[in-house]
């Protein structure tokens, strides 16, 4: 039950390319951010956090396409990026020392037990937020060819600019063969922001998301972004169990009428009962049929990636030609690994992954 037109891996020098923005994260800890008098600093970003973790975890050749920045900071991530064994194509900036353009600040604590974890952004003069569609030589970018390509919601909301960007690599992608994923990843902050006055930022989310989902194979999104963020109707999410999927796979049926070019589509399921203590499942529904990984209990040391980290399984396992309760449960396992590392990226192994997902425990490993 392999995805249709999936290339194959001999006949493409680059795995998955992203297309997304990278951005700093700091993280004060449990410590609240008006308290806190340190912070440690993590290279992030949507798109990002799978390309970096299908190179480290799962051995891909990865590529993002993004913008940078010239400036101390742009080169702290430019580093991270070498580290994750991801290809960079830039399109580069010059700060002018005062006000940008800037690589974006996302400020996230960890809260603890019954203390939420605090999210808010600095996107202000993004550097990301000025790419268009002439920001990149496409012929650069796909030479020698690309399996699939990866971007999301986020970087949909940053201006008026990047959905047209979105689209047109995603047309150059298909072009030349590539799988195309998109997480939509509906932030209701960020549409807010970029709407003008008098618009329903809703409304809006909702009439780009769409545009973009008509070029999209595969989707990554919970019933609740799928309302939101695509405005298709549904079952009230806030009256279901997190963990009953009947609510997702009611959904599909619509998501296919809508989409007939939609080969799958998946996301995590996640009972929230503290900050630290969350029931973890997740569902994928391809070629008309629905699966569920099992559920497991984590022990949450830092949740802020394990969305990308189940995105990146199950694209590995897609690419892999795996069965899909086989790629499910990898990008299950992964996306829970993740959250026991500090950070937004990867620090599994391949084996530890394969592992968890064929029913393997937390026992000590000697």
């Amino acid at each position: 039950m392999a995805l249709v037109h999936l290339m194959k891996k001999e006949e493409a020098s680059v795995d998955l390319m992203a297309l997304g923005a990278l951005v700093i994260r700091l993280d004060p800890g449990i410590t609240p951010f008006e308290y806190a008098s340190s912070f440690d600093l993590h290279v992030s970003g949507g798109e990002f956090n799978v390309a970096a973790n299908l190179s480290r975890a799962f051995g891909q050749r990865t590529a993002i396409a993004t913008a940078m920045v010239d400036y101390p900071l742009g080169l702290r991530i430019e580093a991270e990026v070498r580290r994750m064994g991801v290809k960079p194509f830039y399109k580069r900036f010059a700060h002018d020392g005062v006000r940008g353009p800037n690589m974006a600040h996302v400020y996230s604590d960890r809260g603890q037990g019954l203390r939420a974890p605090q999210v808010f952004y600095n996107r202000s003069g993004e550097a990301a937020a000025l790419l268009d569609e002439q920001s990149f030589d496409y012929d650069t970018l796909f030479e020698g060819g690309v399996r699939w390509l990866h971007s999301g919601g986020i970087f949909a909301a940053l201006s008026p600019t990047t959905p047209a960007l979105i689209i047109h690599m995603m047309q150059k992608a298909k072009e030349q063969g590539a799988i195309i994923s998109f997480d939509l990843n509906y932030r209701h902050k960020l549409w807010q922001s970029m709407v003008k006055a008098g618009q329903d930022p809703q409304k809006e989310g909702q009439r780009v998301l769409s545009s973009i989902v008509e070029h999209v194979d595969v989707l990554v999104g919970n019933e609740e972004d799928l309302q939101m963020g695509l405005g298709l109707k549904g079952p009230d999410v806030h009256t279901k169990s997190k963990l009953d999927p009947s609510a997702f796979w009611a959904m599909m049926e619509q998501v296919y009428h809508r989409y007939p070019q939609m080969q799958a589509v998946g996301t995590t399921m996640r009972q929230v009962h503290s900050t630290n203590r969350h029931s973890w499942s997740a569902v994928l529904h391809i070629n008309g049929v629905g699966y569920q990984a099992p559920t497991c209990e984590l022990d949450i040391y830092d949740r802020v990636g394990g969305g990308d980290g189940f995105a990146s399984g199950l694209i590995y396992g897609l690419l892999s030609g795996k069965e899909p309760q086989e790629a499910l449960n990898l990008g299950w396992a992964h996306g829970a690994l993740l959250t026991s590392y500090p950070g937004d990226t990867t620090m599994a192994t391949l084996e530890q992954v394969e592992t968890l997902a064929g029913g393997g425990s937390a026992r000590i490993q000697r």
